[in-house]
């Protein structure tokens, strides 16, 4: 039989976080107009669909660690070569790959190269979720710490 170190109420906080961040953000049809693959053929052909809004551009703002009572400072740079994060409060910066996408979220996994709590530091390599908000950015963050889950989440204006 398993022991519970972690009291349930961590795990239930941090499905409600989930919750909570799915519920903010827009109806992904609202988000992301239909692609021309996804809009119907008129008479065989392909009908011209609207862009997307781009997720390209430096974004920053503030994240809200769960069960913190101080956001900090957070920047990402995005580009069709790759993204990247600064963490100013933290002194910490990491590097994205992008490992996914749907019609409206974007996923990264984020590997931290200045300030890694693996070498002292103060922050985790985590992984990262985006989407578009209107003319913002809403983002997620998860990790693992030492064995504790670990949930940020904020909305980022473009710079």
């Amino acid at each position: 039989m398993r022991t519970e170190t972690r009291p349930k109420a961590l795990y239930y906080c941090t499905a409600a976080v989930f919750l909570a961040m799915a519920a903010a953000i827009v109806p992904a049809t609202a988000q992301f107009p239909p692609s021309a693959e996804d809009a119907p053929a008129a008479k065989g052909k392909k009908g011209a669909a609207a862009a997307a809004p781009t997720i390209n551009g430096t974004w920053s703002g503030e994240l809200t660690q769960v069960g913190s009572q101080s956001p900090y400072k957070f920047e990402i740079a995005i580009s069709a070569k790759g993204a990247e994060t600064k963490y100013p409060d933290l002194d910490c910066t990491g590097k994205l790959t992008r490992s996914g996408s749907s019609k409206s979220y974007v996923f990264f996994v984020e590997v931290i190269t200045k300030g890694s709590a693996d070498k002292g530091g103060r922050c985790p390599d985590g992984t990262i979720t985006v989407a578009r908000q209107g003319d913002d950015l809403a983002l997620g963050w998860f990790g693992s710490v030492q064995g504790t889950t670990v949930v940020a989440y904020g909305t980022l204006k473009k710079k």
